[in-house]
């Protein structure tokens, strides 16, 4: 059987990072490990264990590297949530930047909304019940 594990993103500031998928979005701190000799430190975080079939996000981090270019390619990340308009509010207040309000998605019914991490990297709220739809 094979399962998804995780999605790598390069942070600029580690401790930043963490703060914001812990703190803002709720994410447990699973494990952080640090490697001296190539210098960059590896940050795993999620809602549970890839053990227990969760998909959780490895943050990391070259030492002396503050910002990366993003390019085109990677679009976002997509979380799942009971509800999206508190879910927006609590991660405002918690000082998380949501850069698209909730709502219908264009052309269709989902709901959802976007917050940005530190480093500009996208993620999207989708309504726990239109995320439960679109999986099947």
């Amino acid at each position: 059987m094979s399962q998804l594990l995780h999605t790598m993103i390069r942070v600029g500031n580690l401790e930043k990072s963490i703060a914001f998928y812990t703190d803002v979005l709720g994410m447990t701190l699973l494990r952080k490990s640090e490697n001296p000799d190539y210098q960059y430190t590896l940050a795993f975080v999620g809602f549970g264990e890839e053990s227990t079939g969760q998909a959780v996000i490895e943050l990391t981090y070259n030492w002396g590297t503050e910002s990366y270019e993003h390019g085109n390619a990677f679009g976002h990340i997509a979380i799942g949530v009971d509800d999206i308009y508190m879910s927006c509010k609590a991660i405002a207040n918690a000082g998380g930047k949501v850069v698209r309000e909730p709502g219908p998605v264009a052309g269709g019914t989902s709901e959802i909304a976007f917050v940005e991490d530190p480093d500009g990297y996208k993620i999207e709220l989708i309504q726990q019940s239109a995320a439960m739809d679109a999986l099947g």
